[in-house]
């Protein structure tokens, strides 16, 4: 009996020992690794010039009239200046800055605030809107205190992290948590695996640092889930991704990623079950781009890729990001599912952004920014909605609407909804067009009201109604 107890007792012994060693301290105080790091982060201001046309006429035509084209371009440009606010961090003694690019796009002027009272004014080197990330340069011959990248790939669920960053134009602030998830999807960009923290993010925190406990960077804020504030839901590009990125940009100015030229979708159970193989997993060739690297190597539509350069494709999302971290013109076997079995195909990478697919996509970006048109009651631009963001987005048919495509600052949306949302209603009215929008917005201007209702589709498709004050 006395043996057993004693086994007993030391297996105890044997967990708690495991369990100490394997688990990490609380910290007592983030005040020393706040202070060693605080330097290398900056403030970012930008301002950009925003042209609009107003209307010399003391009305307005009804929309659709043929007068409304005819007298549209006699009105007068406007240029006013928008500002921003942003974080970032020095990567580099010699003053190389890291942030996210929709900090910077488009701005005229970029001014870098270090140690809170340190001014500079900066160049973009690079920008990669696909992964958010820009890359500046400080105009100065200064030294800076830069910062080392972590390895984010060994960051698990549950580590402490620290964010620093301008939240609110609040420099200098700092904030902690832990990391709440990791591998993280939300539909912003084309290439997302996003570490999730609840250390609080609010606006102004865009590309600001995500620390470990080692002061390494191991994420680049990016995005928050609640205009109205941190709810405790932020996300940031993980470092391992971000560095590839980081350093073609300061060499080349621009990314090179790898292109493999096929369509793809996911592979769900029952496709599964029909094609014989084991579980849902891989990435369905959906369509193969002609004269691409994938139909030069044989791979056909209707194959699953299992694998690609010896990783595993468990989920169809994670293909696109491994294939554009490979090297162009590098020679990788790809591992395919086709009637049944396993075979292999050795594929030659091409570039994406000499592609015809990435030029293609790219007209369509520049073809929806044209069609972009400013609400100046509400200061966003918004576009209208087609039949593409319809069946994207699984809407009824019959909807109708604007799609916000930015919101600035100072707008008085900036606190309730978020661009790629929807506004299909102003006042209970169907909204079909910007003229709609305007027309309404001016009407609640001139009464005594000044609160307009808008219907929206926000960007979990749900349909949500606000109350905005116009000013």
């Amino acid at each position: 009996m006395n043996k057993i107890k004693l086994i007993f007792l030391s297996l105890i012994i044997s967990f708690s020992f495991s369990l100490h060693v394997n688990s990490k301290p609380v910290p007592a105080s983030f005040a020393d690794l706040a202070e060693k790091l605080m330097p290398s982060v900056v403030n970012i201001s930008t301002t950009t010039t925003i042209v609009t046309n107003n209307n010399p006429f003391p009305f307005q035509f009804p929309p659709g009239s043929p007068f409304e084209d005819m007298f549209k371009e006699f009105g007068t440009p406007q240029k006013r200046q928008s500002a921003a606010l942003g974080s970032g961090f020095i990567i580099d003694e010699k003053g190389i800055v890291v942030t996210n690019n929709h900090v910077i796009q488009d701005a005229d002027d970029i001014i870098v605030r270090v140690n809170g009272d340190q001014e500079f004014k900066a160049k973009v080197l690079g920008a990669d809107p696909l992964m958010d990330i820009a890359v500046l340069q400080l105009e100065t011959n200064e030294k800076f205190i830069p910062v080392a990248f972590g390895n984010s790939d060994k960051a698990r669920i549950g580590d402490w992290v620290l964010a620093i960053g301008n939240p609110f134009g609040l420099g200098g602030t700092v904030t902690a948590g832990i990391i709440s998830a990791r591998n993280r999807s939300i539909g912003l960009s084309r290439y997302e695996d996003f570490i999730q923290t609840d250390a609080s993010i609010n606006s102004g925190n865009s590309g600001g640092p995500l620390f470990d406990m080692e002061g390494k960077v191991i994420g680049i804020n990016t995005a928050i889930l609640g205009r109205n504030g941190s709810i405790g839901i932020g996300f940031s590009i993980p470092s391992n991704s971000a560095q590839i990125v980081i350093k073609q940009l300061i060499e080349f100015g621009e990314t090179k990623r790898g292109w493999l030229g096929v369509r793809i979708q996911d592979v769900t159970k029952e496709i599964a079950e029909v094609e014989k193989l084991d579980k849902a997993r891989g990435a369905l060739v959906a369509s193969v781009a002609e004269n691409s690297p994938s139909e030069k190597a044989g791979i056909l539509a209707g194959d699953i890729i299992l694998e690609f350069n010896g990783e595993k494709i468990n989920q169809m999302k994670e293909l696109p990001a491994i294939v554009a971290r490979t090297e162009v013109g590098k020679k990788v076997e790809v591992k395919i599912w086709r009637d049944k079995k396993e075979i292999i195909k050795n594929v030659i990478l091409g570039r994406l952004e000499t592609s015809d697919d990435f030029k293609i996509s790219k007209n369509q970006e520049t073809q929806q920014q044209s069609n972009e048109e400013i609400i100046e009651s509400l200061r966003i631009a918004v576009r209208p909605l087609t039949k593409e963001d319809i069946k994207n987005r699984k809407l009824p048919n019959q909807t109708t609407g604007l799609v916000i495509a930015k919101i600035a600052n100072n707008s008085p949306l900036a606190n309730s909804i978020e661009p790629n949302s929807i506004i299909i209603e102003a006042q209970k009215k169907r909204i079909k067009s910007a003229e709609d929008l305007r027309r309404i917005t001016k009407e609640v201007l001139n009464s005594n009201q000044k609160t307009v209702l808008l219907a929206i589709y926000n960007n979990q498709n749900q349909r949500r109604y606000i109350g905005v004050k116009l000013d």
